[in-house]
């Protein structure tokens, strides 16, 4: 059995559970974004590359060259993931898949599924969905996604597993098509259901924080994160922001090399 996530954090906590020796022999990270940007493309080209470095290395917290460097070479690592994927299927080695409701975890899935549909009928996939709340004794935590879950939490959570059929990869690969056909900017869960949205599909979150009191960028984005719970990364919104200064809709009351850390506010025209 190999174990295939979506997200880095997902991936290194499943990893260390890999050690009780009770889930799969590997872990595969597949993490390239697929909510975001052109999905015409293939995901293991230069474009998907580029855009993965951009989007995780915006000097948020000040130039790291060092950093920099290591996030150019993302999408060749991901690029080598599915290489060494592809090679335990050519041994008939089942896959689990552990997805949540994440944009970045659906899309994901479904992509998955697209590329390995003529493969429906022969292979052993199998899927883990993240549980809204997880219980420990009395207590009910929420998680928004399978990065905010601990090591030994996978290990009890795979009583969920179950097998895809052909039917179910083939729909998903289905789906697929259609959101490659419309190739929006970004893509959301709405409803359960990912759909192809506008760039701005967010933007109100920033807003409803933000007013023409001064707050740290850092402070505003980890509220939105904070009380939406869409597993949607502070890249994402870090991103918007910039956008919207360029646009002179947000002003920069105290800027700082580390982007974080400056002061912004709504600019009153």
């Amino acid at each position: 059995m190999v174990e295939v996530v979506f997200g880095e954090s997902e991936a290194g906590a499943l990893k260390i559970a890999l050690r009780s020796g009770k889930l799969g022999l590997d872990v595969m990270c597949l993490a390239f974004a697929l909510e975001i940007g052109d999905i015409r493309k293939p995901v293991t080209g230069k474009y998907r590359a580029k855009l993965l470095c951009d989007l995780l290395y915006a000097e948020q917290w000040g130039a790291d060259i060092e950093l920099q460097n290591e996030l150019k070479e993302l999408g060749g690592v991901y690029s080598r993931e599915l290489q060494k994927l592809d090679s335990y299927l050519e041994k008939g080695e089942p896959i689990r898949v552990w997805y949540d409701s994440a944009p970045y975890s659906v899309c994901g899935l479904l992509w998955l599924c697209g590329r390995l549909r003529a493969l429906a009928n022969s292979i052993e996939m199998y899927v883990v969905k993240l549980p809204r709340t997880i219980t420990h004794g009395k207590t009910a935590v929420v998680r928004t996604n399978w990065g905010e879950v601990c090591p030994g939490e996978f290990v009890k959570l795979l009583p969920l597993q179950r097998r895809l059929k052909p039917v179910e990869i083939t729909m998903n690969a289905v789906s697929w098509d259609g959101l490659q056909s419309q190739n929006a900017p970004l893509r959301a869960v709405v409803n359960g259901s990912v759909m192809s949205v506008p760039a701005s599909f967010y933007d109100f979150l920033i807003w409803e924080n933000l007013g023409n009191k001064p707050i740290r960028e850092a402070v505003l984005i980890g509220t939105v994160l904070s009380e939406d719970h869409i597993g949607v990364g502070d890249w994402w919104y870090a991103r918007r922001i910039d956008k919207f200064i360029a646009q002179n809709r947000i002003k920069i009351v105290k800027d700082s090399p580390r982007k974080y850390e400056r002061l912004i506010a709504k600019n009153e025209r």
